[in-house]
């Protein structure tokens, strides 16, 4: 399935629209990398572990929205946005959202 960021495919056209798609997962990490993560805040530099955390959290809610896009039957998720929003201390939502479509190669 292909997933984009864009309006159109290159080399596709849109033949129809089956209607918005989204993944989404809530994620904290385990209290000893949230420990290991706050030291490195004070010493500077990239934080690792919430790196890990996003690229995680990301690959799950576009596996997430790319089941929803296949339970409609699409080709495609066009139009894909990812949103991030803290939900409590430590712990953050992540949503991937997109419009899934059926595709043609031109």
């Amino acid at each position: 399935m292909l997933i984009v960021n864009t309006e159109t495919i290159a080399g596709y056209r849109i033949v129809e629209s089956l209607g918005l798609v989204k993944g989404n997962t809530i994620r904290a990490k385990h209290i000893g990398k949230d420990l290991i993560a706050g030291l490195r805040q004070i010493v500077g530099g990239e934080i690792k572990e919430y790196t890990e955390l996003q690229t995680e959290a990301r690959n799950e809610v576009i596996l997430r929205m790319e089941n929803d896009a296949g339970r409609l039957g699409a080709d495609a998720v066009v139009t894909v946005r990812f949103v991030t929003s803290p939900v409590m201390a430590a712990a953050a939502e992540l949503v991937a959202y997109g419009t899934a479509v059926k595709i043609e190669k031109n």
